[in-house]
């Protein structure tokens, strides 16, 4: 966080419930895609079903609810392992860089860099990833949804731009590649979820 959000805030406005299902919705694709671990996959595994307006929301819970409750903590690290950070070249790419300009480091990382300034986030120098990473974002998104003790949640609109330039544009070519890798297993079912949630968040930000 940046030091201008110092300025704490004693009263800040309530969050609808509905957003706070979302911002938890962002948290966990966060700690999924960036440090999973046993703590993580029993949470999931013993959670309650999801209660949603849409049919395809509730299945993919149900179906990623299961394969953690199947699946085995070290085997999960190994999976992610071989996925995300191989030797060499990543076989799947967490970076929106890569699916929309072909190399990490590109433009599309300038434009999401102006787009935290001016939503007052600062780079934690003790982070190695690039901003682009799609645990980062998820990250940012709870962020702008639930505010925090120094500053009040994102407007709808706010929430919106951010979610469109900088997660909307590539995330179906990620959630494409996991799908298709041969050393996915628990991951393509993250990849389903992804794919739904994320579709039902396009789907509401079109009709705001």
């Amino acid at each position: 966080m940046s030091a201008a959000l110092a300025q704490v805030k004693l009263n800040p406005p309530p969050v609808a419930q509905e957003d706070v299902a979302r911002a938890r919705m962002y948290a966990l694709i966060a700690r999924l895609l960036y440090a999973p671990d046993e703590q993580l996959l029993r949470a999931i595994a013993s959670a309650d079903e999801i209660v949603a307006e849409t049919a395809p929301l509730m299945e993919a819970w149900h179906e990623l609810a299961s394969a953690a409750q199947a699946c085995d903590a070290e085997a999960v690290e190994e999976e992610y392992e071989k996925l995300f950070i191989g030797v060499g070249r990543p076989e799947v790419m967490l970076y929106g860089s890569y699916y929309l300009a072909g190399f990490m480091m590109e433009k599309p990382l300038a434009v999401l860099r102006d787009d935290l300034v001016q939503i007052g986030l600062a780079r934690n120098e003790s982070v190695c990833e690039p901003e682009d990473h799609l645990a980062a974002l998820c990250d940012v998104m709870r962020y702008l949804i639930t505010g925090d003790e120094s500053r009040d949640a994102a407007s709808l609109e706010q929430q919106k731009q951010f979610f469109t330039r900088n997660i909307q544009i590539w995330y179906q070519r990620f959630c494409d590649a996991l799908l298709e890798s041969e050393a996915a297993n628990f991951y393509k079912h993250v990849a389903r979820f992804i794919k739904v949630f994320f579709k039902i968040e396009t789907e509401s930000f079109e009709m705001s």
